[in-house]
């Protein structure tokens, strides 16, 4: 078999820009020396890029390594809260904090924040809200995130985990930076893994109110992200590579677009999505699903039970995949 078309893993279907890869292959003459254990220069240039202050911002081994710092720094109340069917690290990185994991059922694909308000208690360590969401697709709209953080109590951060930030379209979806700014207790993830296209380095970075970010960074003090991720990184701020990333967001946005409605007019069930990938609630089909996939040579990631999550890839794997949804529900019918 040729080698499979990965749908499985989110990343972009783009090759590293040229200049982020002279960037990493220049660096790499430097391989005998430690990194900056202090991030001074890509610190310095996401606190100009998002106008807020260097002691706000921590730099991580990709957002969901940060997000382990965060919630272990956080101390001993035992339980945190986050929506039942969401990124799967979620309940590893509770349970490596020390906490409890309070999983709140999703209201179709999206997040319930209503109930996600109401099991905020006493004992509740921090909230983590994804969106858009993995692997579904939903985004919290602006009015609902603005109610439920008025809900919650002022001493509990909700970290808004914006991975996918990049490949949102919808003007009602906010930036979460303008929650971090109205509020004190407020923390936005993201990372430069997905739409930045630099996963194979691990990076991420956390605004967060500057009253908790000393302790997350002591707990992450140990010379990372590596050198080559810190310089690359950097450098995906300045903006002729953004305004690039931005044109290849909006490809995949319209590609998302299309793919979607191609597998929706074949009859599958295809939820909404803001982020760069489909969410098919295939419910006990999605393993079996996933394994035929697998045999015509796509991986994609199953979550038995529940459905499975497709990356919007290239062209030729988009037209491939469908081809093979085509086949898959003609069999079905046989």
């Amino acid at each position: 078999m040729d080698r499979p078309h990965d749908l499985s893993m989110n990343e972009t279907p783009f090759p590293p820009l040229p200049q982020i890869r002279k960037i990493v292959e220049e660096r790499a003459a430097q391989l005998n020396r430690y990194p900056d254990y202090a991030t001074a220069q890509l610190t310095g240039a996401l606190a100009r890029s998002l106008a807020v202050s260097p002691a706000s911002v921590l730099i991580g081994p990709g957002s969901a390594g940060l997000l382990q710092h965060f919630a272990q720094s956080l101390g001993p109340k035992p339980e945190i809260v986050h929506a039942q069917l969401s990124f799967e690290a979620y309940p590893a990185i509770v349970r490596n904090a020390g906490a409890r994991a309070v999983e709140v059922p999703m209201d179709g694909y999206r997040h319930d924040l209503r109930a996600m308000g109401d099991a905020v208690t006493d004992d509740t360590r921090c909230v983590f809200v994804c969106t858009p969401n993995n692997p579904t697709g939903a985004a919290v709209h602006r009015t609902e995130l603005e109610d439920f953080l008025d809900r919650v109590p002022a001493d509990v951060p909700v970290v808004i985990d914006e991975a996918y930030r990049e490949f949102v379209d919808d003007p009602d979806v906010p930036d979460a930076m303008d929650a971090f700014r109205a509020r004190d207790n407020v923390c936005v993830l993201r990372t430069f893994s997905k739409a930045y296209g630099l996963a194979a380095l691990r990076v991420g970075y956390a605004i967060v109110p500057e009253r908790l970010a000393m302790a997350a960074r002591m707990v992450g003090g140990v010379f990372f992200p590596n050198a080559l991720a810190q310089a690359a990184a950097a450098a995906c701020l300045e903006p002729e590579v953004v305004a690039e990333v931005e044109r290849r967001c909006a490809e995949i946005a319209a590609a998302r677009a299309k793919f979607g409605a191609t597998l929706a007019g074949l009859g599958l069930t295809v939820a909404p999505s803001q982020a760069n990938f489909l969410w098919l609630p295939l419910g006990p089909a999605a393993a079996g699903f996933a394994e035929q996939a697998r045999e015509a040579g796509f991986l994609v990631r199953a979550i038995p039970g529940a459905g499975v999550r497709v990356t919007v890839g290239t062209e030729e794997a988009n037209d491939g995949f469908r081809a093979f949804a085509e086949d898959y529900i003609s069999s079905r019918h046989r």
